[in-house]
């Protein structure tokens, strides 16, 4: 075996010789992304980086499988005079098929452009919490050559290309910080106490850990309220009220929302503020 391995070995005329060739320099290129990405994945876990230089390093990281990949079939094509002479011919007579394949490849070269645009321009980075639709929200986990993996709170992951994803308007809830203002709406009876109801709501809204006081010196001078609530509209069966409150972390918005909704309701039991009658039960019972 030793004696026709070294016979074969550089001979790269014969077939087993190609073959044995190939697969070393199949197998180096391996070794040698395998270790390139050990040592990336290494400096992620270990060197402090903000968000948009951790998504360069793990967008080079996804990267480097794929140019090692090429660089080895180029390797090969031209170090094998078989492969060389091959690969001269069809550079120079197959415009066709050139043609054909350019067109096969266009969406993969669109989404590997898309990614790099991504990762220079920066709309968004590894572990921001992105919306595309109601449907398409989460929190971004990687971006490839081909495609961006996002979790979406359920443990699922939408893998969206890159080429759409660059195309599409992002909302993006954490780009500058991590403060964001939520919206949370309540609903109470036309004959409700709106000054009492809205002393409920601000003071369970304080004692939630994840509401913060985002006023300005002046503001708490002004003596302001840390959570704003207003009256939105009043409706024949309902008076529509809304508090602003603003929270540390995007990611928590809806267990807060949740929790202030759970425990307003129990104080505007509690205190007897009225809640709204439909229309067609205040009907039956005149």
């Amino acid at each position: 075996m030793k004696d026709f391995l070294s016979k074969y070995q550089f001979n790269l005329d014969s077939f087993f010789g190609i073959l044995g060739y190939v697969l070393v320099v199949i197998f180096v290129a391996w070794i040698l992304s395998r270790v390139i990405r050990y040592f990336i994945v290494l400096l992620i876990r270990h060197r402090k980086t903000d968000r948009y230089g951790r998504t360069s390093i793990q967008f080079f990281r996804n990267s480097v499988k794929f140019f090692i990949g090429i660089f080895g079939i180029v390797y090969i094509i031209m170090t094998v005079p078989l492969f060389r002479s091959k690969a001269t011919f069809i550079f120079s007579g197959a415009g066709i098929l050139a043609a054909i394949i350019g067109f096969a490849a266009q969406a993969a070269l669109s989404n590997l452009i898309a990614g790099a645009f991504i990762v220079i321009f920066r709309p968004f980075r590894v572990g921001d919490y992105i919306k595309l639709d109601e449907a398409r929200v989460g929190i971004v986990e990687d971006i490839t050559l081909r495609h961006t993996v996002i979790n979406n709170f359920e443990n699922k992951r939408l893998i969206i290309p890159n080429s759409v994803i660059s195309t599409d308007s992002v909302l993006n809830h954490t780009i500058e910080d991590f403060q964001v203002l939520s919206f949370n709406n309540f609903k109470i009876g036309l004959r409700a106490d709106i000054d009492l109801a809205r002393q409920i709501i601000q003071e369970e809204a304080i004692k939630l850990p994840k509401v913060i006081d985002n006023r300005t010196p002046d503001q708490i001078i002004e003596g302001i309220d840390q959570i704003d609530v207003r009256v939105i509209d009043i409706y024949p069966d309902h008076i529509h009220i809304r508090a602003y409150v603003w929270v540390s972390e995007p990611f928590l918005e809806f267990k807060t929302k949740c929790a202030l909704k759970e425990a307003v309701h129990k104080r505007f039991i509690e205190e007897g503020v009225d809640l709204p009658i439909p229309i067609f039960e205040r009907i039956l019972k005149d």
